[in-house]
C-alpha cells in the first residue's frame, strides 16, 4: 500500500501533513531550527504578536506540576513590525506554512496586529488568541463573553483575507456556543484549547509559585479535557480544528483526531522533547498504514460516541 496521504486545508492554508507547534511552545522558529527540520512540519505556529512590543509578565512564570506546566509568560513578543523585520526573513529559507498567533488589549489592537501581519506573503494563517490566561487587558475576557468574542473576530476577519484560525478559551461554560459564533463571524478554523487557568502555592511560604499569582495548566494532565471539547465543538461545526492539549506521543495526536480534529498541534512537550512533533508526524503515518487508512480524512471524527 502506498503512504497515507496527511495533507489537510485550513481554509487556503495547505499543510503537508497535520502537525503543528502550539503557539508559545517553540519560540519563532528559530531558537528550535538547529534541533528540528522545520520543513517536516505541517506548520509552525509561532509565538503570540500584538501590535506593538510587550515585555510579558516578571518572573517567575513557569512551575512544573504532576503531569503539567503552569506558565504565566505575559505574551511578550517584539511587536508587529519587530516581527516582520527580524523573523520573516528567516522563514524565506523554508518550505513550511507559517502560522503567526496574534493578540490584543481592545478591538483595535486586534485589527492593527490582524493588518499588518495578514499583510505578509510568507504568513500562510492567523491564529487569533481570544483567550489567554495570564494577560490582565483584554485576553480571557474576550474569550469567555460571545458577544465581545465575535466583535473581535469579525474585526480580524475585517482586515486580511488569509485564514483565520480562533484559539477557544476552555473554561467556558458550553464550548460550542463559541465554536458556532467563530464560524458563522468568518473563522476558518478553531484552535482547541488553550492552557487551563490555575494555581499552584509554595507551602511553606504560603505565596504562590508565580508572580502571576494564577497561570495557565498545560501538558499530559489537560488532554482528556482538550478532547472532549474537541469532540463537542467537532459537532457543531464544519470549519477544521486544531486539537491541543497535552500531546506528546502520536497516539495522543490520533485521539484528537478521531474525537474530530482536523490537525493537532504539540505543546508543552517541546520543552522536553524538541523532536515530538516530527515523531507524533511519523507515528500517525506508520499507524495508518498498519491499518490501511489510506486517508486522513478517513480517520477524522470517527469517534464511535
Amino acid at each position: 500500500m502506498s503512504k497515507p496521504d496527511l495533507k489537510i486545508k485550513i481554509g487556503s492554508l495547505e499543510m503537508k501533513n497535520p502537525v503543528t507547534v502550539a503557539s508559545g511552545t517553540f519560540g519563532y522558529g528559530p531558537e528550535y531550527a538547529d534541533y528540528v527540520d522545520l520543513d517536516r512540519l505541517g506548520a509552525v505556529t509561532v509565538k503570540g504578536i500584538c501590535s506593538e512590543p510587550h515585555i510579558g509578565n516578571n518572573t517567575p512564570r513557569t512551575f512544573e506540576t504532576a503531569s503539567g506546566m503552569l506558565n504565566a509568560i505575559g505574551l511578550p513578543g517584539p511587536g508587529a513590525k519587530g516581527f516582520v523585520e527580524k523573523y520573516i526573513p528567516f522563514f524565506e529559507k523554508y518550505d513550511v506554512p507559517l502560522i503567526v498567533n496574534i493578540w490584543g488589549r481592545t478591538l483595535e489592537e486586534y485589527g492593527d496586529v490582524a493588518e499588518q501581519i495578514g499583510a505578509q506573503e510568507r504568513v500562510g494563517a492567523l491564529e487569533v488568541n481570544v483567550s489567554c490566561p495570564n494577560v490582565k487587558e483584554g485576553g480571557a475576557l474576550y474569550g469567555t463573553n460571545v458577544d465581545l468574542f465575535c466583535s473581535v473576530v469579525k474585526k480580524v476577519r475585517a482586515k486580511t483575507t488569509k485564514p483565520i484560525i480562533i484559539k477557544l478559551a476552555p473554561n467556558v461554560a458550553d464550548i460550542k456556543a463559541f465554536a458556532v459564533a467563530a464560524e458563522e463571524c468568518g473563522a476558518d478554523g478553531l484552535a482547541i484549547m488553550n492552557s487551563y487557568p490555575a494555581m499552584a502555592i509554595d507551602i511553606e511560604t504560603r505565596m504562590p509559585q508565580l508572580s502571576n499569582r494564577t497561570g495557565g495548566l498545560s501538558g499530559p494532565a489537560i488532554k482528556p479535557i482538550a478532547v472532549k471539547l474537541v469532540w463537542e465543538a467537532a459537532q457543531v461545526v464544519d470549519i477544521p480544528i486544531i486539537g491541543m492539549g497535552g500531546i506528546s506521543s502520536p497516539e495522543d495526536a490520533i485521539e484528537f483526531i478521531i474525537a474530530g480534529a482536523t490537525a493537532v498541534a504539540v505543546g508543552t512537550a517541546n520543552f522536553s522533547d524538541p523532536s515530538t512533533a516530527v515523531r507524533v508526524t511519523e507515528g500517525i503515518e506508520s499507524w495508518m498504514a498498519q491499518r490501511n487508512i489510506a486517508s486522513i480524512a478517513e480517520l477524522r471524527g470517527t469517534v464511535q460516541a
